[in-house]
């Protein structure tokens, strides 16, 4: 981060701009360079007006009269010593045309030898500013700062506590924990490693979860993408043998380790199946099997009423998903989203504008985001969205097998704190044939009320009862699934 602006400073270039992410440690990196360059600083804003950071000057001096914006580019119109100006905040009066007009004038007396204008702030300068400036763009930590981060952080604090802090980590984990604060920025990087330790006195396995729930504390209220809470293991979730066995060999993919093998990280996967067998509850398997955040690509928020708004929130939505990598991103019902853009539609090719925009971003992208999208319908999908490259594998999810029911049974009955052992499993196995998980469920907390209006614990024939008043979907919708089922044999893998 120090070079890069060193070396745009050096090459003389007189604007620069910066979409802030982390301000204190870019202003903090802007001093180092100058006394790197031996150049004064001159910080503004509008709280404490300019302030004049000296090499060799240890406090800085303020200048008065300079709080208002204006007042503060006209003292740079006075000031001709070498010096690098941040103004911190201007963002909004660029709006106004005599600001844009003292910039200008500013940029016009710089002769790039000696002054150097960077414009700090957290909101878009206008468009006629943002021409003429070249973007300094320090980026977030990447895995090697991440790393040396977390290493002064605990030192730091083992030096305050007086050496009661201890470090269980192993080299596995203090790599997946190095992984896990992706995304973050500096200053966050750190305070969540210090709460995690302060937390209690150490630095453990424990802490990968942490580290997640902070990130997913980030995405609150943040517009196409939700944060989705995982609450359960993968070995809660009935069936899907051959799926858990994909996932469990490719647990290890986004690790250094496995690049040196030479193994390329998984992309995604594309779920098809019958509604209500789980492949929503896959996604978030997947997520809580490896250990990663789960993100929802929420497709009705993409699609907005004023022209290009859509394909900015599309991109917003990357963007951000790639600024919390590595995390599982997550569209439920693809085929809704996109089900336009392999036909001609009313909406003015828009769907298929930004549907073109996923597919090469899934195609090209190299952050560690692994994809999983969910399908009812595939009738209505873009075949270019199946082939090899964009997803690894498109699995088929039908109703669940004898074993599976059997499973799905005994996890909804531990979940509701009834001992399985005291129930018929195989009997409600052989009664739900042709149930969904979800109606499975459902028919246990049917029983549930059946048993509470009775006031006695809940028996087999309550459930049973339950099953038997069920009309499943697999009756009402028997033509589809059997031409999904007909569809899928040859072109996908069994989940289960």
């Amino acid at each position: 981060m120090q070079d890069e602006l060193q070396n745009l400073i050096l090459a003389r270039h007189k604007l620069l701009s910066l979409h802030s992410t982390d301000e204190s440690v870019e202003f903090q990196t802007i001093l180092g360079v100058g006394q790197i360059v031996e150049r004064n600083v001159l910080d503004w804003t509008q709280t404490k007006g300019v302030r004049m950071f000296s090499p060799d000057v240890p406090e800085p001096a303020s200048v008065g009269g300079t709080d208002k914006p204006e007042l503060a580019l006209q003292y740079l119109l006075r000031n001709r010593r070498p010096s690098i100006a941040v103004f911190r905040g201007l963002a909004p009066f660029t709006n106004q045309p005599v600001f844009r007009r003292l910039i200008k004038d500013v940029l016009e007396q710089f002769d790039g030898t000696r002054e150097c204008l960077i414009l700090m702030d957290d909101e878009s300068l206008h468009p006629k500013v943002q021409r003429l400036a070249v973007p300094w763009r320090p980026g977030l930590p990447d895995k090697d700062e991440l790393a040396r981060l977390v290493k002064d952080t605990y030192r730091d604090i083992k030096r305050t506590c007086a050496n009661s802090v201890v470090s269980e980590l192993r080299n596995a984990e203090f790599e997946q924990l190095v992984l896990n604060l992706r995304g973050l920025t500096r200053s966050e990087a750190i305070r969540v490693v210090e709460s995690v330790i302060l937390d209690d006195g150490k630095l453990s396995s424990s802490d990968l979860q942490g580290v997640i729930e902070a990130k997913r504390r980030l995405l609150e209220s943040s517009g196409a993408l939700e944060s989705i809470p995982i609450d359960f293991e993968i070995s809660e979730v009935g069936g899907l043998r051959g799926l858990k066995k994909w996932l469990a060999e490719r647990r290890g993919g986004f690790t250094e380790k496995a690049r040196e093998f030479g193994i390329d990280p998984p992309r995604g996967v594309l779920m098809l199946g019958v509604p209500g067998c789980g492949k929503s509850l896959c996604a978030k398997a997947v997520a809580a099997d490896w250990g990663m955040p789960l993100l929802r690509l929420d497709p009705g928020v993409l699609y907005q009423k004023f022209v290009g708004e859509s394909e900015s929130q599309l991109r917003q939505a990357i963007q951000q998903a790639e600024a919390m990598a590595p995390v599982v991103l997550w569209i439920d019902e693809i085929e809704k989203a996109f089900a336009s853009a392999s036909s001609s539609s009313a909406d003015g090719g828009l769907s298929q504008r930004m549907f073109g925009t996923l597919l090469s971003w899934m195609q090209d992208h190299k952050e560690p985001i692994f994809m999983v999208a969910t399908a009812n319908d595939i009738s209505s999908l873009p075949p270019e969205l199946m082939r090899k490259g964009r997803f690894d594998e498109v699995f088929f999810i039908d109703l669940p097998s004898v074993d599976a029911r059997r499973q799905i049974f005994e996890i909804h009955l531990k979940r509701k704190k009834r001992n399985p052992a005291e129930f018929r499993i195989d009997e409600l196995a052989d009664a739900s044939k042709d149930l969904t998980g979800s109606e499975i469920q459902q028919a246990i907390m049917s029983g549930l009320f059946h048993a509470y209006a009775g006031s006695r614990q809940l028996q087999t024939e309550d459930i049973l009862k339950a099953i038997g008043e069920t009309n499943p979907l697999s009756s009402l919708m028997r033509e589809r699934i059997d031409n999904l089922r007909t569809w899928a044999t040859s072109r996908c893998v069994a989940a289960d």
